[in-house]
């Protein structure tokens, strides 16, 4: 059947006239719901012979053989019972979906998938090698740092191939995209440099010259490693990025929400709480407190406290070094200050005997950016390298959002995501299930070594807004309903960051409402500073109304006292093992308040993290999972 006229159907069930046309609204014209545009990338042999304007099983509209339009995106895809094989690897790399496509279900043999390199008006985003003579010279070095970086998770599953065709690399901004993936024999590197060689020969000047020496030496030299590449693309893209101006602005606020008194949400920074601290304005974070009635707002202020701790004695180790920290060092010291995190609100819980939903928990999600001392040209650095880490456990998620496009950064810790990446499901039909949305870890819940951080590291080369929020905000998609109204005018010199901060809670509060929600911006700018100034306002009226205190509540005198201590600092803590287990978000309830205890887990280690780590890392990854006999001393158990 070919179409006449372009359509969509409205997700929600209850609507009594759902069919709408495509480009008219982004919201339903019967009842204003957000429409869902799903554009599925079709591949298999029998694609080919569909022709534009038909209709696949009056599901699908086809735009070309390729690119499907899901015209039903509120009815389930067909899925086999028994998962093919070839489907394995987008399953077990469903953690890399910045880059790779997942699978959505099937038409047939045709197997359909989302997450592509589709724009929202249904077109393809550019081939690397189209796009690469107008990218900076920033922008061509981070696209090959990426596909190195792809290169091993994809080997691991035989799809390594699929680096290796031009048209299958498709560019996002900053971001390679894979249309698809292709199992083969593993290709060589020798390979890769011969696939790079024609963009490369036409590298902007800046970096054409090292470019073509690490290509040089990946085609003649058979034996050259995988990291030595990593190695030497890494070096020019920081020297690169530092010659590049670099501007950060961040805010935070969080709120209790129309439905809830008590607020265990924690971010940082906060309004007129943090200004002057010397992390900012590098470092922000936001908590989720799990367990409402038995200490989630301890869990989440006690993980914001002890890891800026720990944050500002890993920047401090990083300001003395002479040579550049690689980025695996670097997430593995993140990694462990982690870890210690969770250690030492685990061991409470344990002395405390909590179990099951008495524990106390939290989210995270936070982003650093390092100032590591750069060699921009021979004799003369510079601290601007432009790295910023993103670290996140639990379901608060991170956000990268330009003029045009927003991009999800994180992967949620629940039950559907879980059952994806061990290829038990694809992810439409895992959600349907009762407890899709369970956490399946965050801090405190178990002992660390259990615990599957996903630390990612960025490069700052375009102005774009980095957002960070917990589940009150990003609940029923609004942050991808709405970043161009709430986002856009940040960067167009509209509105300030804090005013944007608050413009945020007040969405969620009136669109999902049913959850304490925290928000942290940073607008990040590389460009010219604007000649817009803008002129901070003061918080909507409607906003918060008259309650201050519920941005951050108030703990007994002794808790909050002991947050508020500056703690000496000694060897790091860990705790005692928990078996893994799914953690599912109580409703909110009365607070215990951990008095000594909350002193116990604060005396982390952190000063000594990095330098100690970097001499005897063994010994230091079998401290992080010690616990000190001082915690057990000074946790009393539960009543």
């Amino acid at each position: 059947m070919i179409s006449q006229e372009r359509i969509v159907y409205c997700t929600n069930p209850g609507c009594t006239n759902p069919i709408n046309r495509v480009g008219d609204s982004r919201l339903c014209a019967s009842c204003q719901t957000p429409l869902v545009h799903r554009y599925i990338w079709a591949t298999g042999e029998h694609q080919t012979k569909i022709q534009a304007g038909e209709r696949i099983f009056e599901k699908y509209e086809v735009i070309t053989s390729q690119i499907w339009l899901d015209i039903q995106p509120g009815q389930l895809p067909e899925i086999p019972s028994e998962l093919p094989k070839a489907i394995i690897p987008y399953l077990r790399l469903s953690s890399d979906r910045s880059h790779l496509p997942q699978v959505y279900g099937f038409a047939g043999d045709i197997l359909l998938l989302e997450n592509v390199p589709i724009d929202e008006t249904g077109n393809l985003y550019p081939a690397i090698a189209d796009a690469w003579e107008q990218a900076t010279p920033v922008r061509q070095v981070y696209w090959l740092w990426q596909i190195i970086q792809l290169w091993q998770p994809l080997s691991e599953f035989g799809v390594a191939l699929s680096l290796l065709f031009p048209d299958n690399l498709r560019v996002q901004g900053w971001c390679v995209r894979l249309l698809e993936l292709y199992e083969s024999e593993q290709p060589s590197l020798q390979q890769l440099g011969e696939c790079w060689k024609p963009i490369v020969a036409v590298a902007k000047s800046a970096v054409a010259q090292p470019l073509q020496k690490i290509v040089d030496s990946m085609c003649e030299d058979g034996e050259i490693e995988l990291a030595a590449i990593a190695t030497q693309l890494n070096q020019l893209l920081l020297s690169s990025a530092a010659q590049l101006p670099l501007n950060l602005k961040v805010a935070g606020a969080t709120d209790s929400g129309p439905q809830l008194h008590q607020n265990e949400d924690t971010c940082y920074p906060i309004a007129d709480r943090d200004s002057d601290d010397p992390l900012l304005p590098r470092l922000s974070i936001v908590c989720d407190g799990i367990g409402g009635h038995e200490g989630g707002e301890v869990a989440s202020q006690l993980a914001v406290q002890s890891l800026k701790l720990q944050i500002r004695a890993l920047l401090a180790e990083v300001a003395e070094q002479t040579e550049l920290v690689s980025p695996d060092l670097l997430q593995q010291q993140l990694e462990a200050s982690l870890r210690v995190v969770n250690n030492v609100i685990c061991a409470c819980n344990d002395e405390q005997k909590r179990q099951g939903r008495e524990r106390m928990a939290t989210t995270l999600v936070m982003a650093l950016q390092v100032p590591q001392q750069v060699e921009i040209t021979p004799g003369s650095y510079s601290q601007n390298s432009h790295e910023l880490y993103l670290a996140s456990v639990g379901d608060s998620r991170a956000y990268w959002i330009t003029r045009n496009y927003c991009q999800l950064l994180t992967v949620d810790d629940d039950v559907a995501s879980r059952e994806v990446r061990f290829a038990r499901s694809l992810y439409r039909k895992a959600l349907q299930r009762s407890d899709a949305y369970s956490l399946t870890q965050a801090l405190g819940t178990k002992d660390g070594e259990f615990l599957r951080f996903v630390i990612q590291r960025f490069i700052l080369e375009e102005d774009g807004i980095l957002l960070l929020c917990s589940d009150g905000l990003s609940d029923n998609n609004l942050v991808e309903n709405h970043w161009q109204e709430y986002a856009v005018p940040i960067l167009n010199g509209e509105i300030s960051p804090e005013d944007a901060a608050y413009n945020w809670i007040k969405l969620a509060n009136q669109k999902n409402g049913h959850d304490n929600t925290s928000v942290v911006l940073t607008h990040c700018r590389v460009s010219p500073e604007s000649l817009v100034r803008v002129t901070p306002l003061l918080p909507p009226a409607d906003l918060i109304e008259e309650k201050p205190e519920e941005a951050q509540p108030e703990l007994a005198d002794s808790s909050q006292a002991l947050l508020d201590l500056d703690i000496p600092l000694a060897e790091a803590p860990a705790a005692s093992s928990a078996p893994p287990t799914e953690v599912k978000k109580p409703r909110r309830g009365k607070l215990w308040v951990l008095v000594s205890a909350v002193l116990a887990l604060l005396v982390g280690g952190t000063m000594g993290l990095f330098a100690w780590s970097q001499l005897n890392p063994q010994q230091f990854q079998q401290r992080c999972r010690q616990l000190p006999q001082k915690v057990q001393q000074l946790c009393p158990p539960g009543k």
